[in-house]
């Protein structure tokens, strides 16, 4: 795999958090910063196909989903 250099800065606790968790799993802090990035991009690309999916739906006035939340006991 193709790497690139960054300089990142952590919080004390933060980094200090990782360097256990690397040396209890025997990965590199690297390894650990990679995987929560990938994480992180993965979840805000299925919100945006979610919001993709769904910018055709009408918009329903609040007010309407309130009252309706009553009428079914959900409020």
């Amino acid at each position: 795999m193709d790497t690139k250099r960054a300089t990142i800065y952590l919080d004390t606790e933060l980094h200090r958090a990782l360097r256990v968790k690397a040396a209890e799993t025997d990965r590199t802090i690297s390894e650990l910063v990679n995987e929560a990035v990938r994480i992180s991009l993965a979840e805000d690309a299925e919100d945006l196909a979610a919001f993709r999916e769904r910018a055709a739906e009408p918009a329903k006035p609040f007010e309407s989903l309130v009252r309706d939340l009553k009428r079914r006991g959900k409020l």
